[in-house]
Formats: C-alpha cells, structure tokens, sequence
C-alpha cells in the first residue's frame, strides 16, 4: 500500500487516578495522569494513534519530528527512538493497520499468545494495599510489584498481605535504593525470603554498587532485577550483580536490550508505563520476546480510565495478545474530550503533610514531593524498614497550626517532640 502521514493531531489530557492512587501516589507524583495523545493521519484515512506519558517518559515528542515525518510514509521511521514515545507508538499503530497486522507481526517472530502481567502500586497504608489486592484479584491478576518504602512497615505488611492472596499469588519488591548497602539490606531481605509468596526483589541498594550488589545476589535465594544499563551491561553480566533485568524506552533500545539479555540468558520484564494504548504496545512486544517472562508492568490499572473501549482484562495472571491491526485496540475518543486539558498543564499537588511513626515515638514530619520523606531517607538520616514504623497523611484543615508546620516542614524535616 502507498501510505503517506498527512498530518497529525497533538493533545493533552489529565486521567484521573483510582481513589487510592489519588491519595497515595499523588505524595510524590501527581502528574502521572498527564499524557499526550498523537493522531497520526493518512491520505488513505487510517489514524494511528499513541501516548506520551509527558511527566515519566522516556522521551517526548519534539516538533521537529512531526515536521519530519509528514508526507512520508511511516515505514521510514519505526526504529527511530528520536521520535519521541507517543509519535513512534502511533506510527507504529499506523504501520500495523496499513498492512493489515497486528503490531508484532512488524516488529518479531511470535513466542507466546499470552503475557505475564503484574499489577502495580505505590507504597499505601495496609488498609488500602489489602484493597488493592482484592482488585487485582478480582479483575485476574496473580502477582503484584510493591513499592517496599522505609517510612513503612514493609515486611510486616507483606506478611498480611500474604493472608487474603491464594497460595500461588507472588510479590515483587521493588526498593528504589533504599536499602542503601549490603550490611543494612541482607537482613531484611532474608525476613522476606521467609514468606514463599515474596518473588523478586529489584533494585534493593544502589545499582552503581557493582561489588555490593554482587555480595548481595550470593547472600539471598530470590533473584534479584536491576534496571538494564546501571551499571553498564558489560559490568552487570562479568561482575553477576543481578538474575535478570527491568526493560524499557523506545522501539530501538527495547529490542536492543532484550536481544542481549537473550544472549546472556537472563530474564526480564518489561516496563512500559501508560493507559490501556501503552499496555498494548507493551503486550505486542512481549508476545516476540524470549525472555520477557517475569510479570510485566504498565500501571494502567492507577487510572480510573484506560482510554480504550475495551479493556485488556488479564486472565489468571496473563493478558490476551491482541490480534486486530496495529496496536488492536480501540481508542476511546469520548475519554480523551473529556479529560481533556491545555498544553503544558500541571496538576497542583495535594494539599497534605505526611508524618512518619516509629514505635519507639520518634515522629518526623515531612513535605508533599520527592524532597520530603524520600531525600530525607535516602540521605540515611532516618531508620530503615523498622518493624512497626508507619506513615499518616495530615490534610490541610485550614488551621494556622497547620500552616505553620507546613511553612517549617519547606524548610527541613520537623522532628516532633
């Protein structure tokens, strides 16, 4: 078929999150709802259409790109990761429906008609991560990834949790670093490997740490993920600082690391974040790939809305490769008009302080955002992963009391007395 792009269409929309989300991702990230949609149109009049998660993204959409790409056919740019996120989504969707294929017809060779998915959550109460689980179960999901935060009871929580899941659900832990080292992770790591639900630990000190992390794999039975690329490949694979890795990016350098981690025979999963338009990009990638077969990760379940007429519904822990042309779904255009906002809009954070517990009484007040509890901890100015320890929201309620322990907590932590 002769195809060319004869425009394309740009527009933001804020996706609401699910309650829980609202109230506990919004600490560190409310703009995870802001995307941009691209609609790529043709002078045979098929749309591709793709997202970019603008606030969390591998990379956005420059205008220099549209411009490119316009009277070309969209077979010239597939595996060009300049693109942006969304542009290169949607042109694959383009590709894909001009030749009448599912995308990963365009991209590999099918291994499998389904895909390992996990559910995802930030670190919540337990109250709410015990409702969390009951949603993932119910909707056909088998294993989640928790985010384990020092400011709470991490192991302690997952025990509960391991009290309303069946036998054969599985945790994944991811800690960002906050383990920090070898001496302060080994310990709380063998009390989760206690727990025959708990399944993988990524990232649980910093990954620059070559000889730490290697120290660490010996000293645990879990296999333990590390971020393709930190420390360079090379290193990771000769120094045996990791079983298998956390895989993402554009067209070009998702083939590219899961091509090697094939050589290497080392597992992954991947993690492609956005609404329903990025799980099934993600689904198309994972049916081509040999060794995408840990539970991957979109997030699209945060949203209150996937943008999608049809949602891709997991089946005991796996989601259905789709098979119509380009990324088989079918977009919601009725959601996009609706969450609709203007270019360059940002959310305005939640109006919350955040007080960390422990059961010795020692409480710390913090700020919303990443330069609140999250620098305080990571900067080993606070106790790690205590049993016990807990984190309560503190929403504004107009006193001068609270303002005046706000107006103190912008400027450092507030240590109660």
């Amino acid at each position: 078929m002769k195809l060319k792009i004869t425009s394309i269409e740009r527009q933001w929309v804020n996706v609401p999150f699910k309650e829980r989300h609202a109230r506990h991702l919004t600490r560190e990230n409310p703009d995870w709802g802001v995307f941009e949609i691209l609609r790529v149109h043709s002078d045979v009049g098929l749309i591709g259409y793709g997202e970019t998660m603008i606030y969390y993204t591998w990379g956005r959409v420059p205008q220099e790109q549209i411009d490119r790409t316009i009277g070309h056919s969209p077979f010239e740019f597939l595996w060009d990761d300049k693109l942006g996120c969304g542009l290169q989504m949607a042109l694959f969707d383009l590709a894909g429906k001009a030749a009448e294929v599912p995308m990963y017809k365009l991209i590999g060779t099918k291994i499998r008609d389904w895909c390992p998915v996990s559910w995802w959550t930030n670190c919540m109460s337990l109250e709410d991560w015990k409702a969390e689980m009951r949603e993932a179960m119910s909707l056909g999901y088998m294993s989640a990834k928790l985010k384990a935060r020092p400011w709470r009871d991490f192991v302690g929580d997952v025990e509960s949790l391991s009290g309303i899941v069946p036998s054969d659900f599985r945790f994944d832990a991811d800690f960002n670093s906050f383990l920090r080292d070898v001496s302060t992770a080994a310990p709380v790591l063998a009390e989760l490997e206690k727990n025959p639900k708990v399944n993988l630990f990524e990232t649980p000190i910093p990954q620059y740490d070559v000889e730490g992390n290697a120290q660490l794999r010996r000293k645990v039975t879990r296999p333990i993920a590390m971020h393709y690329g930190s420390p360079p490949i090379q290193t990771a694979i000769a120094a045996e600082v990791c079983d298998g890795f956390v895989i993402g990016g554009g067209a070009q350098s998702v083939r590219r690391q899961a091509e090697l981690a094939a050589q290497f025979n080392k597992p992954f999963f991947l993690q492609l974040v956005g609404t329903g338009l990025t799980t099934a990009l993600m689904l198309h990638w994972g049916a081509t790939m040999t060794h995408a077969t840990w539970p991957a990760i979109s997030c699209n379940e945060i949203y209150a809305d996937d943008l999608i007429l049809k949602h891709l519904d997991p089946h005991q822990g796996y989601m259905r490769v789709p098979e119509e042309p380009g990324l088989g779904i079918e977009v919601d255009e009725e959601a996009i008009a609706r969450f609709k906002v203007p270019d360059g809009f940002a959310p305005e954070p939640p109006h919350n302080l955040y007080k960390v517990s422990w059961p010795n009484g020692q409480q710390v007040v913090y700020p919303q955002g990443h330069r609140g509890a999250w620098v305080d901890f990571e900067n080993g100015n606070q106790p790690l992963f205590h049993r016990g320890v807990r984190m309560d929201i503190m929403p504004d309620d107009g006193s001068p009391e609270w303002a005046d322990l706000k107006r103190r907590c912008d400027e450092a932590p507030v240590r109660l007395s």
